[in-house]
């Protein structure tokens, strides 16, 4: 049956037609998301209970593996549907489980009433765990209608998202009073769920599962195999890792790195984009920067050291890169690039131990910021001659360095627990 919220939806596609029809990559975009997002997905035979777990992209599928792992210890019996947005998400959650025999992958059906029919008929989910805040109006309504619990967990909502639902009004709090519980990562955000409308018993404070999700060690199976493949060679000259950055950061960090090589003349970068569709930009860049260019993805043999740039354009291997470093740059935090995308994970250097620098634009892991900020675990810059003071004073005071990183891995130490409360709000649903 079509409701309201089809006819709004078709209404918006259509009078955006002129604009996707005509623009080849957003044309691309629709017609993908209508090819492979409506609900066609094979059936479920199994009569075990299954938990829906929907994931926007790879930093909320990576949050997904400690989740299940809970929740199995618990109920062995349990089956997992996980679904995601991105295309970046979908490959990370094919890493993850493309041979689990517990978990199936999945694209998240768009909110048309005839989508959700079909992948609720064929997956019979016994509860739909959303992560963060992906949350649409005609899912929750079908999943209420059929007597399906819904439940938010590492509930966020960044001040402009809030605002935008705020303007919603009716509709945003009817779709939150379906819900059977929202799990907020902190007090601000239990608050503004409040605010829109959400009953304040169905909201619990149970921290962010970020924290989880990073391992503190001291490094990461596979990194030598890493640096010696691409050329890095520890104690040969500091290694400054920055990861998951975006337009504009790059550019900057090139900079820097050309500055501090006065200093520091064997001092070795290596850039990390977030994401895989602007590799060759950065490959190009660095090249036009009049640096050499080491790219991980057509390494054959392993390559001598050298004065390269290198560029890691493979996905899965941030934390491995991250583990070769002497100091971090986290991308994504010195370029306002919109506030969806203010900040990228600053806990997994910090699991490790490194000593890591931030942008002034990190919204997107609040929490994680001020408990690292409180626990004196991470170094933030406002610009680029920022940048550069505090990575050239990290890299000649190689005690201060140790101190940061060290600081930065108890406050990871001391952070975990989320997911534990989180597993037993879902049995508890369950």
């Amino acid at each position: 049956m079509f409701n309201f919220y089809d006819i709004a939806y078709w209404m918006g596609l259509g009078a955006a037609a002129p604009y996707w029809l005509i623009k080849k990559s957003a044309r691309e975009k629709v017609l993908r998301a209508l090819r492979e997002r409506m609900g066609n997905v094979a059936r479920r035979e199994s009569a075990s209970a299954a938990v829906w777990i929907h994931a926007v992209s790879v930093g909320e599928i990576n949050a997904t593996g400690a989740l299940i792992k809970g929740l199995r210890k618990e109920k062995p019996e349990l089956e997992f549907i996980v679904s995601t947005t991105t295309t970046t998400g979908y490959a990370r959650g094919e890493q993850l489980y493309g041979k689990s025999s517990h978990v199936r992958l999945i694209k998240y059906p768009l909110d048309f009433s005839s989508a959700i029919g079909r992948a609720l008929d064929a997956l019979r989910p016994s509860v739909v765990v959303l992560m963060e805040l992906e949350i649409w109006p005609n899912f929750v309504l079908r999943c209420k209608q059929r007597g399906i619990p819904v439940i938010i967990v590492n509930g966020r909502i960044t001040e402009p998202s809030f605002k935008k639902y705020m303007l919603l009004g009716p509709v945003t709090k009817r779709m939150l009073r379906r819900l059977d519980r929202i799990c907020a990562q902190d007090e601000t955000y239990a608050g503004r769920f409040i605010s829109m409308g959400a009953m304040r018993e169905t909201v619990e404070i149970t921290g962010t599962m970020k924290f989880d999700t990073a391992e503190v060690a001291d490094r990461v199976e596979g990194d030598s195999e890493l640096a010696a493949a691409v050329g890095l060679k520890r104690g040969e000259g500091p290694i400054w890792v920055c990861g998951s950055t975006g337009p504009g950061e790059e550019e900057i960090v090139l900079g820097v790195y050309r500055e501090l090589l006065a200093k520091h003349p064997g001092l070795r970068l290596a850039i990390i984009p977030r994401h895989p569709q602007r590799f060759d930009e950065v490959a190009d860049l660095i090249r036009q920067s009049g640096f050499e260019v080491v790219r991980r993805s057509q390494v054959t043999t392993p390559v001598e050291p050298s004065g390269a740039v290198v560029l890691g354009d493979t996905m899965g291997e941030l934390r491995k890169f991250y583990s070769l470093a002497d100091v971090v740059f986290v991308g994504r935090s010195l370029v306002d690039l919109g506030a969806r995308q203010h900040g990228s994970d600053m806990i997994e250097p910090a699991g490790l131990g490194k000593a890591a620098v931030v942008g002034p634009f990190t919204a997107n892991f609040a929490e994680a910021m001020e408990r690292l900020r409180a626990g004196k675990g991470i170094i933030e810059v406002a610009d680029a001659a920022g940048l550069e003071r505090e990575v050239g004073r990290l890299l000649s005071a190689s005690v201060d360095a140790k101190g940061l990183g060290n600081r930065a891995q108890d406050v990871v130490r001391e952070a975990k627990g989320a997911t534990g409360r989180h597993v037993r709000e879902i049995l508890e649903i369950l």
